[in-house]
C-alpha cells in the first residue's frame, strides 16, 4: 500500500447516480472518489447500500444515470461496444465466487487463455508460457493449467481468478468482496498476495468488503456507504479509530474485535 500520489488518478469517479424501480428509488446518488496507482480504496456499507451497484457501474457492467467515470484521465462512462472492448485489459475484476466467473467444463489453461485470445496480448504458441508465468506469479504451478475449477479449492480458484486479472497488466482492479467466502488462514494468504502483486505492479485496487477487519489492514482509505450516498471517508485509520458517521459506528460495533490479519502467515 503507498500513500495518495498527486498524479492523475488511475480512476476518478464524479457525481455518480444510478436509480431502480418504478419509483426511481435511489441505487446510488452523488458518488465521487479517486484511486490512485499503488493505492487500495474500501468500499464498505451495510447490505443494500450500493457496494455492488457501485463495482458494476466501475467495470461499465451497467450505465450510471448522471456522473462521470474517468480511468487514467478517459472518459469511459459512456462507452460501449469495440472501444469498451479495447479498454478492457485496462480494468478487469475478482469476484467473490470465481466459479460464477468461470466456465466450470472449462480448464484453467483455457480460463487464462480467454483474456489473451480477446485481447490479442500473446501469439498462440505463447500461450502456454504467459500462462505459466501468470500462474506461478500467484504461487500456482504449471500443472494447474489442465485442472478444472471445480477440482481446486476456494483459495487455488481464487488465485487462478487473481491470475486472470492481472494477465492484462491492468491499472486497476475491481475487488468484489474476494477474500469472504474463504477460511481466517487462506484469506491472510490471498490477501497478502495482493498486497504483494501492488508492490511489484503498482495497480490500483477498489475493493469491495464488509470486513472492517480485513479493510484495515488492507486499504489506505475508505469510503462508507449508506442509502446509495457516501456518508463518510477518509485515511482507514482515522476512520476507523474516530468515525463521525451513525453508519460507520454501527458497522465497528458489529465487530467484535477490529484487528489487521497476520502477514507473517
Amino acid at each position: 500500500m503507498t500513500e495518495s500520489s498527486t498524479a492523475l488518478p488511475v480512476l476518478e469517479v464524479k457525481n455518480l447516480a444510478k436509480r431502480f424501480g418504478d419509483r426511481g428509488a435511489a441505487g446510488l446518488k452523488n458518488i465521487g472518489f479517486s484511486v490512485s496507482s499503488g493505492e487500495t480504496l474500501a468500499v464498505v456499507g451495510a447490505s443494500g447500500s450500493g457496494k455492488t451497484t457501485l463495482a458494476r457501474l466501475v467495470m461499465r457492467l451497467a450505465d450510471p444515470d448522471t456522473g462521470s467515470i474517468r480511468l487514467q484521465g478517459r472518459d469511459i462512462t459512456a462507452l460501449h461496444g469495440e472501444p469498451l472492448r479495447r479498454l478492457r485489459p485496462r480494468f478487469q475484476m475478482v469476484f467473490q465466487d470465481p466459479l460464477a466467473a468461470f466456465n466450470p467444463r472449462a480448464s484453467v489453461r483455457r480460463v487464462l487463455e480467454d483474456p489473451l485470445r480477446t485481447h490479442g496480448l500473446a501469439e498462440r504458441q505463447g500461450y502456454d508460457a504467459v500462462i505459466s508465468a501468470v500462474l506461478d506469479r500467484v504461487g500456482l504451478s504449471a500443472e494447474f493449467m489442465q485442472r478444472l475449477p471445480l477440482e481446486l479449492s476456494g483459495g487455488q480458484r481464487q488465485r487462478v481468478a487473481i491470475a486472470r486479472a492481472i494477465s492484462t497488466k491492468p491499472d486497476l482492479i475491481v475487488l468484489d468482496e474476494p477474500v469472504s467466502a474463504l477460511d481466517v488462514s487462506v484469506r491472510a494468504q490471498i490477501l497478502n498476495l495482493l498486497l504483494d502483486l501492488q508492490d511489484e505492479t503498482g495497480v490500483a485496487y477498489l475493493f469491495i468488503s464488509h470486513d472492517l477487519a480485513v479493510v484495515r489492514a488492507f486499504a489506505d482509505r475508505m469510503i462508507v456507504l449508506e442509502e446509495g450516498g457516501i456518508v463518510e471517508s477518509g485515511v482507514t485509520e482515522r476512520v476507523l479509530a474516530a468515525p463521525q458517521a451513525e453508519a460507520t459506528r454501527v458497522l465497528i460495533d458489529a465487530v467484535p474485535r477490529l484487528r489487521p490479519f497476520d502477514k507473517s502467515t
